[in-house]
């Protein structure tokens, strides 16, 4: 409240009163809380600022001289010039007066006050300090100082410390004062979840759990890493948060960063509408923009009648074309100076005469014609176009050019000289060069030497340009033409005389070609309005190659021989009174600037007393029509008007490159009052209306006039966008002309000439007014009384956000008014908008200055914030500052805007600080979704396998009991009918088969380093079995954890531990150099497991008991560890026999991504089923040879490798892999070198190999590599396919032979390990695209390939023999109907028996394992798998004859984010994100109360790390609707992964709330 510190009781009694009315409006609803406020503040404003102590650090006093001064800041190519010259010129700590205006400073405190008392406390980013470019050693400001500042309005309570990685950037530096205790904290997280959700759902919305610490693990390691130590012990529809709740729902011990906290209460109160007033999103079609606001001013006035100027008087002696005028001042006044050229001293270098350069000209256009090819060969002929490239320090050989290609009637084009390669916009300058059809170029000698060569000494091929043939101009190449040859001069026409560059918004160049007669014509108008006389003096800052600086300087100077003094900016760096000095000595009559001389002028002034301007009659200012000019007019006046300088003779004009000169005011005449400023709402001018403030001094911009319309000319105001409809009187417009002095056309780009240059003004009822073509000028402004002309910017700098117009000028201005001596460069500051989600978006670039410090930077930028939020009602989306002299220059100095603008989208700017600011500014979001019924349910008509007209989305495998081959029949009944146990069946085919190879483990150089045929691993088998009976003295059904690398031990181990009758739980060892972090889940497992024995290897043992392993657990309580390395030869007195085949054979221990640590309990019928039901499939026996790459301790991985081939005969080669990481060749040789028909891996093994052999595929052809034997290679997984990963795969590997139809994927889940596997016959998988908004909203539409918002889904593999599959609703839990979205439920022979938890929890296996149909079929049991997918009835034809069912996983449920009550997949989020920049190597993303937090792993150089922020917030908010909350960027292997390359998202979670993840930035979104 703005009544904070004020004493209403000593108010005086009116506004006391007034004071009550408010209360009494509000209370009765008649003012919303908004406007309530708004009027109390607006109230209370004189006496609380009164009460204030005034700001001691937000800006200094103005400087004396400058008393109302305002400044410009950047539009036109020149505005900003080097601050080198600034800085010479400037005592320490000056201000750049230049862009200043008390007002709006005044303006800008003001609206900051305001804020001072929210005290909002803003997160400051967190920054590792190498990634800081600019470090310099920070000047700290002692507690007691900072905490009375009244700066302090960022709220440095911090709780605890900040992140470990960056204690000497957080906001922490002062004394930290403890907060209160959770309740605000709740608080903010309450009104948080309302903000970002208030349709979320009831049973997620539950408080975050505690957080476990872990330190991350290496990349390498590959471990699995469970959160915290839970075992599956929930139901589906709980968070698994929900255990670590009180009764009301306050979260027990929630330690939470600080800094979220701090953005938690930067997004309590929206400063923007509530949701709830905008668009509801129909998910079918785009979002569409919010309804217009009722109360929006609108135009009122008549519509406006257009403007005549004087008409344009006949001089008797004003030439026929302007070569003709210089003809005839090279004969009569040759001695007359035409130009005076200064050398960078300031001093005079040469001056050119009339006569010079008439008979220079004549040489150079004798020479272009006749002199350049072969006698017989003409190179130029009248109409070429020519390429004109000079220095700004060389005005002589340019005019000497641009009049002799006039003399030679080509058509010259001037450009800006090409420094290097890089130079910014240069291939769009090649575009002019090549639209214009121009092959030739004139130069200067010693600007040919300058240019950039290649090392042969060629120059070199510029970027987009076309090939050019160089010509040096200087006289003594030129011919001296015979006698008998006279240029010919005709009458000017309608043809170019020249063509004039201009770079246009989008950063394309174009030319605008001028006419010969518009260019006499203009001429004429200029001398007719500026009254120019023969004989005049004028001095020319501007640029002579285009714009006011050729038109006045160089075409109008030569029609009435006036002598120009040209002082090129090199001049005006080095000396910037030189201008001034210049018009002293010649004593000029005019003179020619931009607002950046004169407020260069006023900081050197002091050096010069003697100085006189009184004989300046026009002071003519070239960017007067910026309204920001004002203050730098009144500022030179004011320190000049004592050197003599006349009020009336600053006369400001309005140009573009299209309609040439619109307007310029008049010289005046002494002793007339001057013209009257506008000053106006700034929120009008947002919605195109005129109103004049009278209330809001805050938000006023103050505006002069530019004179009237031209002599001739003919102007009326359009609307900018649609149809060129006539404006009304108070309405903003875009000022068109038409006159015989303008330009006439896009050279050669006929399209968007016609949009321009022929434009026909319409009435309201869209009737054409004439027929009579006016060109758009690309200035906004408006007709004021009297006819004058007043200007308020221009299109190109013009931002629409949410339908109202800002200024980029504008926002610059009010940038720049907030504290900028400390941070900043002032000249050097870019305001631009890019396209995000529908809406234009506000983006400030500046350039910090090197001495700024962090916490300085921060501040100022969030001031900024605060400052164009109240002063222009309008959210910046972000703001970057970047390192000193980094930003792409024009060649004037100034900024290229388009560049920057393609620098901050492409991820080149490489920020040193960034504020984003999505929360803020973004307001059509849709709105948050209610979840809606499902379809189908009980009541829905049941015909046969129909839903609702539709079949039930129900699949199978084939039947289990068929067998097709004959010959297998035998052997098949022999282990299926007498050996249902896998111990029976090792034992079997040890008798019958003793020597046949069941293992070949190989090491990383290919080379088989064990085997084990039947009989080896029977005796191995039994050894182990015996030495647990005898050492260990464990009982038939005790568990046994098993730990060892991945190999033949490992398999050994198993097949012992069930033949002494004991239940085998594979964990996955420890990774030796990462203890602290895979010890505790090894640790976990065993007690979970309740173990009472370890078998291992002696390694293995030695790491268990070292003590870097006493330092994460305890080792003393380690169960008994037997080591298997080295047993005696024993048998054990039996082999143990199940009683039943329904008794467990093993436990299977996995980490899931959601960091849940599940136990499965497999039993004996299970294992048999699964082993037969993969060895039909993939038509497994015991001649065949299969590879392995995969991990061996869950899942199907940990079948294939122990249990497929005792059970089917066949031999298995396997390869560890962690051996890829040293080789990762050497699965695809082995692959070659066997001729393996089928092998298995993993999605982390296929990346691997396309990171280590991407580029290496020809020299795997070398080395005789041939896939072309694989015919099966199935990737083995519990997650939605890959679909980019393996066509990635099968086309890098193409070229060794790799079929594009062998690939394929599998899918198990914890309830079933294998449901699908691809198989060796069958259909090829199939894909489909998906609707990605519908999948949000639970539902599926199939849509084509390519439409937008499509997400391409692979077949996860035929469903194995044996297993159905339904897809069920998890929440009516009915079956659905063909291509529906459900939950995938599967009932097969291999299902797992349920959860081993510790106290059995019946209730949760009967939900997961034992599940019936709410209807269709209640007697079929059915396991949940916790995935979503469908299932699609394809063309294909099965074996049998059958259509082919298609099985499509869309995601694990458990892992999906609800947000805005839309159901978001991690793994969608995470591709977009990856796109978004080539330097993202990973990512994941989580969400921490309803924040969604991105983490993205950088691979490039770190000074990109800043560059990924924007990005990656845009393409998460185009492509999914969401704001990111935090972006996190860390480097790679940061994000852990477990063995099956799955990510592990909620350990990452837990690792950065806990602090741990080092990383190189944080950025909270605000």
């Amino acid at each position: 409240m703005a009544d904070r510190g004020v004493d209403v009781s000593a108010l005086p009694k009116e506004v006391r009163d007034q004071l009550a009315e408010l209360d009494l409006e509000l209370s009765e609803g008649d003012i919303t809380q908004k406007g309530y406020e708004k009027k109390r503040t607006k109230l209370l404003a004189p006496y609380f600022i009164h009460m204030e102590p005034p700001p001691q650090n937000d800006v200094q006093p103005p400087a004396p001289s400058s008393s109302s001064n305002h400044a410009p800041p950047p539009s036109s190519s020149s505005r900003y010039r080097e601050r080198r010259s600034r800085r010479t010129h400037r005592g320490g700590g000056t201000r750049d007066d230049r862009y200043r205006s008390d007002i709006h400073t005044e303006a800008v405190q003001a609206a900051l006050a305001k804020h001072k008392e929210e005290k909002m406390a803003l997160p400051m980013p967190t920054k590792r300090r190498s990634t800081y470019v600019q470090s310099p050693i920070q000047a700290r400001t002692p507690p007691a100082r900072r905490q009375s500042s009244p700066d302090s309005w960022i709220n440095r309570s911090v709780q605890g410390s900040s992140t470990s990685s960056s204690a000497s950037s957080t906001l922490s530096h002062g004394e930290a004062k403890p907060q209160p205790q959770s309740q605000e904290w709740m608080t903010a997280l309450l009104t948080l979840s309302s903000i970002t959700s208030p349709a979320a759902p009831s049973g997620n919305n539950a408080p975050p759990p505690d957080v476990t610490a872990g330190a991350p693990p290496s990349r390498g390691s590959r471990v699995d890493l469970p959160s915290n130590a839970v075992v599956r012990g929930m139901s589906r529809g709980q968070s698994r948060s929900s255990m670590m709740e009180t009764a009301d729902g306050v979260p027990v011990s929630s330690r939470v960063s600080t800094k979220i906290q701090q953005l938690l209460n930067t997004l309590k109160r929206p400063k923007r509408p509530p949701l709830s007033e905008f668009f509801t999103d129909d998910s079918e079609e785009i979002v569409e923009v919010p309804q217009p606001d009722p109360n929006t001013p609108k135009p009122e006035g008549r519509q406006i009648i257009p403007v005549k100027g004087e008409p344009l008087g006949v001089v008797s002696n004003w030439p026929p074309a302007l070569q003709a005028a210089l003809a005839r001042w090279g004969a009569t006044q040759g001695k007359s100076p035409a130009l005076t050229a200064l050398d960078i001293t300031g001093r005079v270098l040469y001056t050119l005469t009339y006569g010079k350069l008439w008979s220079r000209s004549v040489k150079l256009a004798y020479t272009l014609l006749n002199k350049l090819g072969t006698k017989n060969e003409q190179i130029l002929k009248p109409g070429d176009r020519v390429a004109l490239v000079y220095p700004n320090s060389d005005p002589g050989m340019f005019w000497v050019s641009f009049y002799g290609c006039l003399l030679a009637e080509v058509i010259p084009v001037p450009i800006e000289v090409p420094l290097s390669r890089k130079d910014a916009g240069i291939s769009q300058v090649g575009f002019l060069l090549g639209s214009c059809g121009v092959g030739l170029a004139l130069t200067s000698e010693i600007c040919l030497k300058g240019l950039p060569k290649t090392p042969t000494g060629e120059i070199l091929q510029f970027k987009g340009w076309p090939r050019l043939k160089w010509v040096v101009t200087d006289s003594k190449y030129l011919t001296k033409p015979s006698k008998d040859w006279q240029p010919h001069i005709p009458t000017a026409n309608t043809d170019p005389a020249y063509i004039e560059y201009k770079a246009s918004k989008d950063s394309t160049v174009v030319g605008v070609a001028v006419s010969k007669v518009a260019m006499l014509t203009h001429c004429q108008a200029l001398t007719q309005a500026c009254n120019y006389c023969e004989g005049e003096t004028l001095v020319n800052v501007l640029d002579f190659k285009k714009d006011m600086g050729l038109w006045h300087g160089v075409l109008t100077a030569v029609m009435n021989r006036i002598h120009t003094i040209s002082v090129p900016y090199a001049v005006m760096k080095a000396c910037p009174l030189s201008w001034v000095q210049r018009v002293h000595i010649h004593k000029a009559r005019i003179a020619l600037v931009k607002c950046r001389d004169l407020h260069w002028a006023m900081m050197a002034h002091r050096d010069q007393r003697d100085t006189s301007l009184a004989s300046l009659r026009m002071l003519i200012v070239a960017d007067g029509a910026n309204p920001w000019s004002v203050s730098s007019c009144d500022a030179f006046l004011n320190v000049f008007q004592s050197h003599g300088l006349k009020p009336e003779v600053i006369c400001p004009c309005a140009t573009s490159p299209e309609a040439m000169t619109v307007a310029i005011r008049r010289p005046g005449v002494l002793g007339t009052p001057l013209p009257a400023r506008a000053i106006l709402s700034m929120g009008g001018l947002s919605h195109g209306v005129i109103r004049v403030n009278t209330e809001d001094k805050n938000s006023a911009l103050t505006v002069q006039d530019v004179g009237h319309v031209m002599p001739g000319a003919l102007m009326c105001i359009v609307k900018p966008d649609g149809p060129p409809q006539l404006c009304k009187t108070d309405e903003i417009g875009e000022i068109i002309i038409n006159s015989r002095a303008g330009g006439t056309m896009y050279y050669n780009l006929p399209g968007v000439t016609k949009n321009t240059f022929e434009v026909i003004p319409v009435n309201a009822n869209g009737v054409p007014i004439g027929e009579i073509p006016f060109v758009r000028s690309g200035l906004l402004g408006f007709v004021g009384p009297g006819s004058l002309i007043f200007v308020v910017g221009k299109i190109e700098g013009l931002l629409m956000v949410s339908g109202r117009r800002h200024n980029a000028d504008d926002l610059v201005a009010t940038a720049l008014a907030v504290e900028p001596v400390k941070t900043v460069y002032r000249g050097r500051i870019a305001v631009f908008s890019v396209t995000v989600f529908y809406d234009e978006r506000v983006v400030i670039v500046a350039e910090q200055r090197p001495d700024a410090s962090e916490e300085d930077s921060f501040q100022w930028m969030s001031r900024v914030l605060q400052a164009i939020d109240s002063i222009h009602q309008v959210g910046l989306y972000c703001l970057a500052l970047v390192p000193a002299n980094t930003l792409p220059k024009t060649p004037l100095g100034g900024i290229h805007i388009s560049d920057t603008k393609q620098f901050f989208l492409d991820g080149n700017l490489h920020p040193c600080n960034i504020l984003m600011c999505p929360h803020t500014c973004v307001t059509n979001l849709p709105k948050p979704r209610q979840k809606q019924p499902v379809g189908v349910g009980p009541a829905s008509v049941m015909v046969g396998n129909l839903v609702a007209g539709k079949r039930i989305a129900q699949a199978a495998g084939r039947d289990l009991g068929m067998i097709e081959d004959q010959d297998l029949v035998r052997k098949v009944i022999i282990i299926s009918t007498f050996h249902q146990y896998l111990t029976e069946a090792l034992h079997w085919r040890a008798q019958t088969d003793p020597d046949h190879v069941l293992y070949v483990l190989l090491n990383a150089k290919g080379v088989t380093v064990s085997t084990a045929s039947c009989v080896q691993l029977h005796k191995r088998a039994e050894k182990i079995a015996a030495a647990l009976t005898e050492k260990g003295s464990i009982n038939t059904g005790e568990n046994v954890v098993l730990l060892y690398p991945p190999g033949i031990d490992l398999i050994a181990a198993f097949y012992g531990c069930l033949y002494a009758g004991c239940v085998p739980v594979n964990v996955r060892p420890p990774h030796p150099q990462n203890l602290a972090a895979t010890l505790p889940t090894v640790r976990m497992i065993i007690d979970v497991s309740k173990a009472a024995c370890i078998l291992t290897t002696q390694n293995l043992m030695r790491t268990l008991r070292s003590k870097e392993a006493a330092a994460s657990v305890n080792i003393k309580t380690w169960p008994m560890i037997i080591d298997t390395d080295d047993l005696p030869r024993r048998r054990p007195p039996q082999i143990y026999k199940p009683p039943t085949a329904e008794m467990i054979a093993y436990l299977d221990f996995s980490v899931s991504t959601t960091g849940m640590l599940t136990g499965v309990k497999i039993s004996h019928a299970a294992v048999s089923a699964l082993c037969r039901s993969v060895k039909l499939q993939c038509e497994l026996y015991s001649s065949r040879q299969i590879a392995i790459c995969l991990d061996p301790y869950c899942g199907l991985g940990f079948v294939l490798w122990c249990l497929a081939s005792v059970y089917s005969g066949h031999q298995s080669i396997l390869i560890p892999p962690f051996e890829l990481e040293s080789c990762s060749s050497l699965w695809l040789s082995t692959l070659s070198q066997y001729r393996i028909r089928d092998t298995f891996c993993s999605y982390s093994v296929m990346e691997l190999c396309i990171k280590g052999l991407g580029t290496q595929t020809d020299l795997l052809k070398a080395r005789g590599v041939n896939l072309s034997c694989v015919r099966s290679c199935v990737v083995i997984a519990e997650e939605r396919p890959r679909l980019a990963l393996t066509h990635s795969f099968s086309k890098l590997f193409k070229d060794v032979g790799l079929s594009s139809r062998a690939v394929s994927t599998a899918f198990g889940s914890r309830v079933n390990l294998a449901i699908c596997l691809q198989g060796t016959t069958g259909p090829d998988p199939c894909t489909v695209y998906v609707d990605m908004k519908s999948l949000r909203h639970d539902r599926l539409r199939l849509v084509e390939r390519g439409a937008p918002q499509s997400l391409p889904l692979m077949e996860s593999g035929k469903i194995l023999p044996g297993v159905r599959v339904i897809i069920v609703n998890p929440e009516t839990r009915g079956p659905l109907g063909d291509s529906h979205l459900g939950e995938i439920w599967v009932n097969s022979p291999h299902n797992a028996s349920g959860y081993y938890t510790i106290y059995g929890e019946e209730s949760l296996q009967a939900d997961h394992f034992n599940t019936k149909l709410s209807f269709g079929d209640p007697q079929t049991l059915w396991a949940r798998t916790g995935y979503l997918g469908f299932v699609k009835r394809t063309e294909l034809l099965e074996a049998s004859g059958d259509r082919h069912d298609a099985l499509f996983v869309v995601g694990s449920l458990d892992e999906t984010l609800e947000l805005r009550g839309l159901r978001y997949h991690p793994t969608d989020i995470e591709t977009s994100v990856s796109r978004a920049h080539r330097s993202i190597a990973e990512s994941a993303v989580f969400t921490w109360t309803n924040l969604l937090v991105v983490v993205s792993e950088l691979c490039g150089s770190e000074q990109d790390a800043l560059d990924l922020v924007p990005l990656i917030t845009n393409v998460v908010l185009e492509e999914h609707h969401l704001i990111v909350g935090v972006v996190v960027i860390v480097d790679p292997g940061v994000i852990p992964i477990n063995s099956r390359g799955e990510k592990q998202r909620m350990h990452l979670r837990d690792s950065f709330l806990a602090d741990q993840l080092d990383p190189i930035y944080v950025a909270y979104n605000m």
